[in-house]
Parts: C-alpha cells; structure tokens; sequence
C-alpha cells in the first residue's frame, strides 16, 4: 500500500464531523465520546476498540507537547473511519512524515515520533501528518474487514473481550487499551500500590511474563522496599527485563519482569514504567508539599514558643526539645562567653540513657573532637559536619550579627538529614539565635530597670524610738519596666522626721528620671531647712519647667513627738490619696485635705492637716496601683482599702504593710498592671 500526504475518505454514506476543544486534560475523553458516537452512528462497532485507543493516544500527545487548542475531525462511511487531530504549534515541515500500516510483527520498527504513533503505526490501516499554514495534524485510517475494507484481525464486536495477544502473540487493541485507560482509584486509601499492581499484571500476562515485581525507595530511610509484586519470585539464571523508573529524588526504584525476551516485552514495560513513573511523580510532589506544609508549621509555632519565653535559660532549654527526635536523634546548645569560649547551655538525646556519653563526647577536647568542630562552626559562621562517634553537623547561633554560639544536631538513627530537614534546620538556628538574643536584651533591661529601681527607693527605713516604719513595694508585672512610685523616710533640721509618699505619671526611664529629681529638690530643700509649703511650691515650680509635661502627687507628713505618748503628725497632700488613720482601738478613717497636683500648674495650694497619733494608731499611705487593682471590671477601691485595713488594728507596721500588700495581690490573678507602694507609719509607744 501506498503512502499518502492526507487523509482519504470512502465517499458514499459519508459523515463528517468537526469539533475544537482546549488544550485540557479532559480532551482525550470528550474525543473518545466523538469517535465513540460517530462510531455508532456509522456502524461500526468492530472498529471501537482501535479507534478509541488511538484517538486517546494522538490527543493526549497534542495536548502535552503542543500545549494549544485541537481541531478534532471524524470522517466516517460504510467502509471506515478516519480521525484527524490537528494542533496549532509552530513546527517545521521536515518533520512530518507519511506512513503506512507496520505489517512487521517486531513494534520497535518504526519511525522515532514516540510510542503514541507507535500505536498508530501499528494498529491504523494507514496513518499520515499533514501540515498546514496554521499548524500541523496526524490522522489515521481504520477499514473495515472484510469486502471493501482492509484484511487485518478485526477486534471483534462491541463489547467482546478479546485475548490480550493476538495469534501471533502481538498484543490486541483491547489490552493495549485497557493497559493505557488504567489509572489509580482516587477513593482509595493508598490507590498506588494497587495501580502499580494491576499495571503490572497487565503488561505480565500481556507479555507472558512468569513474575514481576516493582521497587521504591522514598528516601525515607527505609530503603528499597517492594511496591507491588506480580506472579511467582524470579529462579536463578533467569535473565530478568529491567526498566528503571523515570522519577527524581529522592525517589529511586525499578520494573523488574521475569519473561522470555520478545520483540514487545520491553516496550510494554518502558510504557508500563513511564505510566507508573507519572504517577509516581505525582505523589512526590504532592508528598513534598504536604511535607514542606509540616514544616512551615512546625517553623511557625517553634517561633512562637521561642518568643513566649523572655528568660535566657528557659529558652536555651527549650531548643533541643524542639529538635529531637523530629529533627536529630540528639540536640547540643552552646553558647559563647565574652572571650570566645563555647560553653554546653543545654542538650537532649532521643535516648535519655544516652545523655551521659553525649556530654561526655561534648567534653572531649583535640584536633578532631566534636569541641573543635563546634569551634570552627563558630569562628567561621558556616554548617560544619560532625564525625563519629555522635554524626551530624553543626550550625552556628547568629543574631543581629553576633556570633552568640552552635547548634549541634545528630543524624537521624536511620539516615542521614536530607536537603528539606537541613534547611529546617538552618532556620530554627536562625530563629533560636534571634529569640536568645532578644531574651538576653530583655534580661539586661530588667537588670537595669531593677537596679535604676532601686536607686529610687531607701535601701532600708531608718529605726526610730517609738516610731515604727514600715514599707512594701510591688514593680508592674512588666520587671523590665521602671515605675513611677516611690517613697521615703528623711530626717528633718528641727528634730523630726519627714515621710514621703509619691507617684509620678507613666513608666519607663522618663518617668524614673523626674522620680529622681523630685527626690533631690525635697532632700535639698528640707536640708536647707525649707518649710513644706514653701517646698511643695519650689518642686511644683521644678517640675512646670523640667517635668517634660510629666506630673507627680505628692504626701508629705512631718512626724515628731508631742505631749504625752502621743506623736504630733503635719499632713500635706499635693493632689494624693488620703491616708488611712487605723486607730490603735479600731476602726480605720480617711484623713487629710486634698490639694493639687505638681507638674500641672504654675501655682498649687497643699492645705495642712495637723493630726495626732495615740499610741497604738498607724497612719497608711499608698499609692494609686493598691486603688486601681483591677479584677476584671471591678477596682480594689478606697472602701476595700479601709476595711482591709481595719481588723489589723493593734498589729505592727511591718504586719500590717504585709497583710495590705498580700490582700491587695491577691484581689486579681492577673499580674499588677501598675506599681504598688505602701508606707506605714506606726505610734508604738508602749
């Protein structure tokens, strides 16, 4: 037979039918249903297995080599039919080509355009490609056996089941059919062992295969495993057909059948291992992308557990428990002292009785120990690997650029880390690095604020004769915070004692400057003698100009013996809270006449309230943050204050501090949100 450069039609009884469809997945089956039904229509059931083999076979190639859209064209008559698919790439004309029906029985004698035309070639009575201004198509002729048609094997009626060879042992249209429409269940829970399996099966009986069996390595550290077996196990000295699986790391495996050689055994299998291969690429990547999702998770709430903790111990201590065992068999922090030298912070091994020999091992020193490495992971700021007798590698700890220590990680007890879990790796470094060095700047400003704290407050109140003091200070639940509350105990010229009780407004280290320097112009001033109208008003004066817009309430009791046992009391409140008179018999008043605030105005007015305490009567002062403890919505208040206060009746200063300052804290579950002074001063004449 003759070649030909188009498609010839039978003439008589003719229909054609033409349709375009995208560049889909889907196109091969809307195809198949086009051919199907033009089929039926024409009558021609025999021709329905070749014809929709070979249709999914061109459609398929047009759809993932051209990537365009496909003008399908089904010309049918009494005596066959003729299927055209035609893409729009760009292609040049030497490349297409004109064949004819392969009548040889060997089905790798055929010209290099793929296994697809492979097929045509093999099953099409004829077949071409045609080329056109817009693009290029491949068509293919099927006859009808019999008068008027080609006399080749015909598959048989709609519907028959033929045998998967032919009587020359050529596989039939219906088998290569089945073979190329099997695909994996997508309801199934592991649907591709069982499509791996049934490929197999497939291509074994269709080649007359004894066994076969299919290999996968995951690269999951358990090696090469058996993935779907077909038949008996090979004998020894049976030359097995090998095809290798067409997949990327870190997968690896093969298709390994135990068949006489033939001249379609290893076709089918190349063709049986490129199906399977797809579909196995398909799952790594999918499983890769589940995996990469784990990981930007776990990466996720490792941050957020570095970043709850603020103490530096707490969070070295909480690396390794992120690593091991998901990332390592054992874990090693170390940090670095200010002359360089690593020092183990924390570690943790998979298993704990072996944490004794990995602290030895950390411990060993030489040219080759684990000590050295780290050293070098250090100094160099770059991945080092870890020999026995605990492999792995190192990674340095590096925050705003400081060089801050290493992380040791061990090899996993199967396998060693692969290119996803060192990256992992590589960035909880990073984010380790980031959240000690952010724990550690935390630790240095609240050594700073306690210490400038401190410095605000009497290291201790003095011990006078018949003059009990007393005094208790709780910081806000922020200890890196300076606050704004302080209180004092002075000698004055004449003989008597000056309490202090003030607060300045807001936190931090201006807050705590104007607090320094109200302290220093009432220390000056009542050291020179100053009486404490004229003070207020001097420090009011200071700090219109000084303040930066900062205010500050003051009180300020003069304190001094007075007829009798009693103690004679001058109370001035610059805009304070009135104190607390508990009386020695019982019972507990507010006192004092309020005033205005210092810092707001360019004059103030501080009334003098004279009081007289009895023995056994204390005077408390407090400040805002014993008031303003929120339990929710609701305060601590002024009255809970008083009735707090009022069964100590009798008791020392030193109790009666303690019990306000526990029954204030213990008002909220929630830390202060503001500083809490309290100063008590106590008549204990006997």
């Amino acid at each position: 037979m003759s070649a030909e450069a188009g498609p010839v039609s039978g003439g008589a009884d003719e229909r054609v039918r033409r349709v375009r469809l995208p560049a889909d997945r889907r196109t091969p089956a809307a195809a198949r249903a086009l051919v199907r039904t033009m089929l039926l229509e024409a009558r021609l059931p025999e021709l329905l297995n070749e014809a929709l083999l070979l249709t999914t076979e061109l459609t398929t190639n047009a759809v993932e080599h051209a990537r365009t859209e496909l003008d399908i064209e089904v010309d049918t008559d009494r005596n066959g039919l003729t299927v055209t698919v035609t893409d729009f790439a760009s292609g040049p004309v030497d490349e297409l080509i004109v064949g004819v029906r392969n009548t040889t029985s060997d089905i790798t004698e055929v010209a290099a355009r793929g296994r697809g035309l492979l097929l045509v070639d093999h099953f099409s009575s004829r077949w071409g490609t045609t080329y056109l201004p817009t693009g290029k198509g491949v068509w293919f002729r099927l006859d009808r056996p019999g008068p008027g048609g080609s006399a080749r094997p015909s598959a048989g009626p709609l519907r028959v089941v033929e045998p998967d060879r032919t009587g020359d042992g050529t596989p039939s249209a219906a088998a290569m059919s089945e073979l190329m429409q099997l695909t994996p269940d997508s309801y199934a829970d592991e649907p591709l062992p069982e499509f791996a399996t049934g490929l197999l099966t497939r291509v074994g009986e269709m080649v007359g295969a004894a066994g076969g069996t299919v290999r996968l390595d995951r690269g999951d550290g358990l090696g090469t495993q058996v993935f779907a077996r077909y038949g008996r196990p090979p004998r020894d000295g049976n030359e097995l057909l090998r095809v290798p699986l067409a997949v990327h790391r870190p997968y690896a495996g093969e298709l390994e059948l135990d068949a006489a050689p033939s001249a379609y055994a290893r076709p089918l299998a190349v063709l049986a291992a490129e199906r399977l291969s797809l579909h196995l690429e398909n799952d790594r990547l999918r499983r890769a992308d589940v995996r990469r999702s784990t990981w930007l998770t776990f990466l996720a709430e490792a941050s957020e557990l570095l970043a709850q903790s603020l103490d530096v111990e707490l969070t070295m201590a909480l690396i390794p428990q992120l690593v091991v065992p998901r990332l390592g068999q054992w874990c090693a922090v170390h940090t670095t002292d200010e002359w360089g030298r690593l020092r183990l912070a924390a570690s943790s091994h998979a298993d704990e009785a072996m944490l004794p020999q990995l602290h030895r091992i950390l411990q060993e020193t030489g040219p080759d120990s684990i000590q050295s490495r780290l050293r070098e992971a250090s100094r160099n700021a770059a991945q080092v690997p870890l020999g026995g007798p605990m492999e792995g590698f190192a990674v340095p700890l590096i925050a705003r650029g400081q060089r801050l220590g290493t992380l040791a990680v061990g090899r996993h007890q199967r396998h060693r880390h692969d290119p996803d879990e060192v990256s992992v790796l590589e960035d909880v470094a990073r984010r380790a690095a980031l959240a000690i060095e952010n724990a550690r700047i935390h630790a240095e400003r609240r050594r700073v604020a306690q210490t400038l704290q401190q410095s605000l407050l009497p290291p201790v109140l003095p011990v006078v004769e018949g003059i009990g003091f007393a005094a208790e200070y709780v910081p806000t639940g922020d200890d890196a915070e300076v606050g704004g509350d302080f209180y004092d105990v002075l000698p004055l010229p004449d003989g008597r004692w000056l309490v202090v009780v003030g607060d300045v407004s807001g936190k931090g280290v201006q807050a705590a400057a104007v607090t320094g320097l109200v302290r220093d112009v009432i220390r000056v001033l009542v050291g020179d003698g100053k009486p404490l109208p004229e003070v207020l008003g001097r420090l009011n004066e200071t700090l219109v100009e000084r303040g930066g817009g900062r205010y500050c309430t003051l009180a300020l009791a003069a304190v001094a013996p007075g007829d009798g046992d009693q103690l004679d009391v001058s109370l001035h409140l610059a805009g304070h809270d009135r104190p607390v008179l508990l009386h020695g018999g019982g019972g507990a008043t507010f006192v004092g006449v309020g005033g205005t605030a210092l810092g707001l105005l360019d004059t103030i007015t501080t009334p003098t309230a004279e009081l007289t305490l009895k023995p056994g009567d204390a005077l408390i002062f407090y400040t805002d943050g014993v008031t303003e403890r929120r339990r929710g919505r609701e305060l601590f208040g002024t009255d809970r204050l008083r009735e707090s206060a009022a069964p100590l009746a009798g008791y020392s200063a030193d109790v009666v501090a303690a019990r306000l300052r526990a029954a204030t804290i213990a008002f909220s579950v929630e830390p202060p949100r503001d500083d809490i002074a309290i100063l008590v001063l106590r008549n204990d004449t006997p």
